[in-house]
Order: C-alpha cells, then structure tokens, then sequence
C-alpha cells in the first residue's frame, strides 16, 4: 500500500507534534528535570 505525498506529510507532521508534546508535558514534571539533571551531572 502506497501513501499519496500529502497524507504521507500528514503523517510525519501529526507523529511530529505528538513526540514535541509529549516531550514538554515530561519537562513540565519537576521530579523528571531532576532526575536529567543527576543523570547529566553524573557524565562528568
């Protein structure tokens, strides 16, 4: 099954927006900022 070029664009800018919000509710938990913050600190 082939996808026409605009639902296939369609497709890609939905999963885009669904991955950018997910993204910035966990950055809205404080709990998950500290827990990237020890994560990174502990790199060095």
């Amino acid at each position: 099954m082939k996808l026409k070029p605009a639902t296939a664009k369609w497709l890609a800018y939905a999963g885009a927006t669904v991955a950018l919000l997910g993204v910035f509710l966990l950055y809205t938990q404080p709990d998950f900022m500290v827990t990237v913050a020890e994560q990174v600190w502990s790199c060095f």
